[in-house]
């Protein structure tokens, strides 16, 4: 294992304590451990950007402001696809942009109609098979958006690709989360209506299937209508953050058995290499463009609210170092 030699703290460090306006404190302690042990598997397995990965988030910079809250101001984040620290930062980027675009496509489709759809295939057993699935999934989920029927009454989606170990046989599950809106003309007749077995009929031909995939589609319904002014409808807010979910949980990977982990890591990094787990299109595509809001994946993962007229109103700046004996974020 390499020796880091981060700034230690003395008996007069204050142990960083980060919370939300609700009191809730963020889990910054809780991700950076996890990113350690994820550090230290692929140490073992002699992957090259371990040392860089063993720095995410080594150094926290705060700012105060006059209320009293803190806001990351800097920070350093290796983006690594399996990091947790990172992954933290980018399911909570994602939530939040996913809700801009959201909120502005409802406003100028007010009309428009949200599905949630799942989209799954068939488990893999090793780093290769992941590769080639997710590969072809992606293509799959680009002819599935091209058919006539599919297109004729699209306005717009977002995708999220998420991978599950099945921590029976070691398997690997790949499905899609997919956020749609349809015009409101989809659920007036059967020409436009395509019903959960059509679904399934459309993405078994998209994706060359020899068997009948598990596929899952429901209307997003909310028990009260809000105004457009108010937050979004808990339905859309609900779905919103399904489909930011993390591309691959942590504890899948990081179970305690380190010959098992290790294994689940180097098939993680296989099949996770340079894909795309996040993709937008139609009117929401268009919507992120216009808002200006940059690749969640690959994008600024300190700013992750884009909020900065609390900043500044700042009062001062902290500065938080992780301390690798003590297993803690200190303030100097």
């Amino acid at each position: 294992m390499q020796e880091h030699n981060n700034i230690t703290s003395d008996l007069k460090s204050t142990v960083l304590s980060d919370k939300k306006k609700n009191g809730k404190v963020r889990p910054w302690r809780d991700k950076k451990v996890a990113n350690v042990a994820y550090y230290e598997l692929l140490e073992i397995l002699v992957f090259k950007k371990a040392k860089r990965v063993s720095m995410c988030g080594d150094i926290l910079e705060f700012d105060i402001t006059t209320e009293g809250e803190m806001k990351l101001a800097k920070a350093w984040f290796c983006k690594s696809p399996l990091c947790p620290m990172c992954n933290w930062r980018k399911s909570m980027k994602l939530s939040v942009q996913t809700t801009k675009v959201v909120t502005e496509v409802i406003r100028q489709k007010p009309k428009a109609r949200w599905l949630f759809l799942t989209l799954t295939l068939k488990n893999v057993y090793d780093g290769e098979q992941l590769d080639q699935s997710l590969k072809q999934m992606a293509e799959g989920f680009r002819r599935l958006m091209m058919y006539k029927k599919v297109q004729k009454n699209m306005v717009g989606f977002m995708r999220s690709t998420e991978v599950t170990v099945n921590l029976k046989d070691g398997s690997y599950n790949q499905h899609m989360h997919v956020l749609l809106c349809v015009e409101s003309t989809y659920f007036k007749n059967s020409e436009n209506y395509m019903d959960q077995e059509e679904w399934t009929k459309f993405w078994q031909k998209a994706m060359k299937l020899d068997y009948v995939p598990i596929v899952h589609v429901e209307a997003v319904r909310d028990k009260k209508k809000k105004e457009l002014s108010e937050v979004l409808p808990p339905g859309v807010q609900s779905a919103i953050q399904e489909t930011a979910k993390y591309s691959v949980k942590d504890c899948d990977y990081l179970t305690g058995n380190q010959e098992r982990d290790l294994e689940v890591v180097q098939d993680l990094e296989t099949g996770l290499y340079r894909k795309r787990m996040i993709s937008y299109g139609g009117l929401l595509k268009q919507v992120h463009k216009e808002l200006n809001l940059d690749d969640a994946e690959d994008g600024d993962l300190v700013h992750i609210d884009d909020e900065k007229d609390e900043v500044e109103q700042k009062a001062y700046s902290v500065v938080a170092f992780w301390n690798w004996e003590k297993q803690n974020y200190f303030i100097e």
